[in-house]
């Protein structure tokens, strides 16, 4: 028999039993679909904490200070502590100390209320410097952002993000606009792009001002401590450099060792890291509950195979009388086998698209579908249907020709 007769047997047996294959396939079609779309789920979780974390800036390391202990011996919490300042982001961004970082940003932040237009509203207000921009990965929709001149002047001047734009002036430009921030009244001069929410909260409910004017109005009137230094590698490639370089710098400045130090140092990878590993070990998790479905399937194939094989014994028998060889019979059976797996993986690998396809807007969240994972669906039911079929058709092939004819 050759093997397009054999395909073509295999067939009838399938169309034959219609309800039957088709109960088959459901089970292999289910098991499919449901470990491409928790794995979807799972990379398109990584892929948006990922997304997530470059929008707190391109190449990013953030310095936050240490702890403080009080006389009393209580310890306060990480950032509690005043180690960071004006001088320590002068010396990161010298090329000579540190070479492989492309701008340095030195930031205080405070909440205040702003009142504006008849209204108020509550928000981070941030001290800084025109890098901020730069090395936040921040852009302009309107006006401008402030200069070195007007840091150096302590010019009452402020850039805006949308949504503390939204709350204090609803949909009018707020260019032009004053805005009172604990008494003080600022000219707004920009408007910050919208970044929307990230794991560190929401990007454009803050109002940006000259470092100076915060130290000035909100803070020692020094200027010299600030809460973070945000720090801008060159390249990818180079951030780990620019880590070492902005941990050695601030341990010599700082007369502390390593074990000692009075700053902490935070990248993008690590960031990244934390994030995605929790989301990778949910995926696997839930992976592996989905992928039982897969086994209950395989379970099904070799049901029905079995099945198959009892029903079809006297056909089994007439073959063999009239010259079917063992090594026929066990292609043709495992032909069935395959057929239905396969089968059941097409149909689930279109259901895992059309999934992907609906279940963002429903969810709210992404999913990442690849060709690679939708190639190995198929390779993956299709060994489904011949391992499942393998002991059915090997059972089929041990019948004897005598025995099998005598069957009822």
């Amino acid at each position: 028999m050759s093997w397009w007769e054999t395909v073509r047997t295999a067939y009838d047996a399938i169309r034959t039993r219609r309800m039957r294959s088709a109960l088959t396939v459901l089970g292999i079609l289910i098991g499919i679909a449901a470990v491409m779309l928790t794995v979807g789920l799972g990379q398109g979780a990584q892929q948006q904490v990922a997304s997530q974390i470059d929008k707190l800036g391109s190449n990013l390391l953030v310095v936050t200070p240490g702890s403080t202990t009080s006389f009393a011996g209580l310890r306060g919490g990480r950032g509690s502590a005043t180690t960071l300042t004006t001088g320590d982001a002068a010396m990161l961004a010298d090329p000579a100390i540190a070479p492989d970082i492309a701008a340095v940003a030195p930031a205080s932040t405070s909440q205040q209320s702003l009142v504006a237009n008849g209204t108020n509203w509550t928000t981070s207000v941030v001290g800084t410097t025109p890098a901020w921009v730069s090395v936040r990965a921040r852009s302009i929709d309107q006006g401008r952002f402030f200069t070195a001149t007007e840091v150096t002047n302590a010019s009452p001047v402020a850039v805006i993000g949308a949504t503390t734009a939204s709350q204090l002036f609803g949909s009018r430009s707020p260019v032009g606009s004053t805005v009172g921030v604990g008494g003080v009244q600022f000219t707004i001069i920009g408007l910050l792009n919208t970044e929307g929410s990230t794991i560190g909260g929401d990007q454009d409910d803050q109002l940006v001002i000259p470092s100076t004017t915060f130290a000035n109005d909100f803070g020692n009137g020094s200027g010299a401590s600030v809460s973070t230094i945000y720090v801008e590698g060159k390249s990818a490639d180079t951030l780990s450099a620019a880590y070492q370089e902005t941990s050695n710098a601030l341990l010599s400045t700082h007369g502390v060792s390593a074990n000692s130090a009075d700053f902490t140092v935070s990248s993008q990878a690590s960031l990244v890291q934390t994030a995605t590993s929790t989301a990778h070990i949910l995926t696997v998790l839930l992976g592996g509950i989905a992928a039982i479905s897969l086994l209950v399937g395989g379970i099904g194939v070799m049901n029905i195979m079995l099945v198959s094989v009892t029903e079809r014994i006297r056909e089994i028998g007439l073959r063999k009388a009239l010259g079917a060889t063992p090594s026929v019979i066990l292609r043709q059976f495992l032909v069935e086998a395959s057929m239905l797996g396969l089968v059941g993986g097409v149909l689930g690998l279109a259901l895992g698209f059309v999934g992907a396809l609906t279940l963002p807007s429903i969810l709210g969240q992404p999913v990442s579908m690849s060709m690679l994972a939708a190639g190995l669906a198929l390779v993956v039911s299709l060994v489904i249907g011949v391992v499942a079929g393998v002991y059915p058709a090997s059972r089929a092939a041990r019948l004897a020709p005598i025995d099998a004819l005598r069957s009822e």
